[in-house]
Formats: C-alpha cells, sequence, structure tokens
C-alpha cells in the first residue's frame, strides 16, 4: 500500500506519518520517504545520524542524469534516468527496524535550477519508482503542495492521508490539497485531525471536512508525550501507552483493514 500524509505545516504531519512507519513496519517492509523540504521525518522514527539529502547528491546527479545540479539552461540531459538500484543504496536501515528503511529526498533550493533541471528529475524518477514499482508498504511525508507527485505517480498512490488540526487554516490548506489531488488523479483522500483537546474541536473540524468530501479516518488527541518525545529525540512509539500512539495505532489498523479489503 502507498499512502502520502500531508497538511499544512506544523499540524503534526511527520509525527503521524513517522508513527505509522514504525507500526506498520511490525508487520510489512517499510520505505519511509521524507519529501518534506524540512526534512524531519528520520529523526520522527529514532533516526538521529545526518542523513544527505539526495537533492545534493551532485556525483550521483551527474552520473544518472549527464548534467552537473544547477547546469545552465538548454544542457541537454537524460529524463529518464536509472534509478531501480538507489532506493535500496541510498536509504538506511532503522537501527531497531529492520523492516523499516528511510529515504531523504531533499529539495530544489535555487530559483535558477529552472522548472525542469537534472536534481528536479532525478527526484521525481525516484518518487515514480517508489510509489510504482516497489511492493512494500511506502509511507511519504509530503510537503502542502502536491502537484510534484505527477499524474501517472498520483495514480499509484493508494490513501492521500491530509492531517489537519482545529483552526481555519488547517482546513483551508486541506481544501487546496484536496483540489491539487483530484487534478492528478488520486481517488481515496482521507484525513486525520490532529491535536484535539475537546469532543467540540472534533465535531468542528469533522464537519468542515465532511462537508468537502473528506471523510475522517481517526482523531488523535492533543498529548503533551508527542512534545516530551520531541525534546528527547525519540520516536513516539517508544511510548505505546501515550494516548496519541494508542490513537494513530488504532488509524494504522483501519488503514490495514482496508488494505485487506483492496486484497480480496
Amino acid at each position: 500500500m502507498k499512502i502520502a500524509v500531508t497538511g499544512k505545516g506544523g499540524v503534526g504531519k511527520t509525527t503521524i506519518a513517522g508513527t505509522l512507519a514504525c507500526i506498520f513496519s511490525e508487520e510489512f517492509r517499510v520505505f519511509a520517504i521524507d519529501a518534506d523540504p524540512d526534512m524531519n521525518l528520520a529523526s520522527s522514527i529514532g533516526i538521529m545520524e545526518e542523513i544527505t539529502p539526495i537533492a545534493e547528491m551532485r556525483e550521483i546527479i551527474k552520473e544518472r542524469t549527464g548534467a552537473e545540479p544547477g547546469s545552465s539552461f538548454g544542457e541537454v540531459f537524460r529524463l529518464n534516468p536509472r534509478i531501480s538500484d538507489l532506493p535500496e543504496s541510498l536509504s538506511v536501515t532503522h537501527p531497531r527496524r529492520p523492516n523499516l528503511r528511510v529515504m531523504v529526498m531533499g529539495t530544489v533550493e535555487h530559483g535558477g535550477d529552472g522548472c525542469v533541471c537534472p536534481a528536479s528529475v532525478l527526484l521525481k524518477a525516484l518518487l515514480r519508482h517508489l510509489i510504482v514499482r516497489k511492493d512494500e508498504m511506502v509511507i511519504l511525508d509530503m510537503e502542502a503542495g502536491i502537484e510534484h507527485l505527477g499524474r501517472k505517480t498520483a495514480e499509484s498512490v493508494d490513501l492521500m492521508l491530509v492531517v489537519a488540526e482545529p483552526g481555519l487554516r488547517s482546513i483551508e490548506t486541506a481544501s487546496r490539497i484536496k483540489g491539487l489531488a483530484g487534478d492528478i488523479g488520486i481517488e481515496r483522500i482521507m484525513a486525520v485531525i490532529n491535536n484535539v483537546t475537546g469532543e467540540d474541536e472534533e465535531e468542528f473540524v469533522r464537519e468542515k471536512l465532511e462537508s468537502m468530501g473528506i471523510p475522517v479516518l481517526g482523531t488523535v488527541p492533543a498529548d503533551k508525550t508527542v512534545m516530551m518525545a520531541d525534546m528527547n529525540g525519540e520516536p513516539l512509539s517508544r511510548y505505546p501507552e501515550s494516548a496519541a500512539y494508542r490513537a494513530i495505532r488504532k488509524i494504522s489498523e483501519t488503514i490495514i483493514s482496508m488494505k485487506n479489503q483492496k486484497e480480496c
């Protein structure tokens, strides 16, 4: 199953993506892909070593595309680089979860690189390979904009999971994501309401999301353990009795049930 987790910045999508990846790795082989420019997914699953983003690997980019990153406009390079060996060689295995690997995509940061550049071509090819070709469970921690998934890649995403929290800005972002997802052919869009302190907040967000046609998969309560785990540099999975972790585990069970129904 391929799951893309997205939402407004600061709503907790990386914590949810990372915790889902840890839970799924108990049963499946999991590729956790950090496609957010903030690049916090590795620490959210307990990998504290610094991982070089693929977008910064100039030698790999040149070898596979035939051009230097940031090369001048008009330079010829390969638009379909060979990347089938890269997911294993450029990803890091979790030290305590052998079924879980993480890859950091990085981002193209320089405006002068243009809309089509060697680095972005390699990243898009890698993302397409991971979503379309891999038989593992793939969890993508996305930035709010999802256009870079591309139409063909998006068709293979089984679930777009939008993380929202009580607040209109978060709900507005969810609405924009739904529109973008529809434009590129993602059929199943569901939401997780995060950081909820009461039933009134949950009801407010649920009504707004469902009025947009975004069903709610589950709710995660506000929990100080999430902040404590972050301050300690630990994954939330280290605190299995916490309210937030239990809620995310319940969401994971619902997703696995959806996966099994699809296979049937």
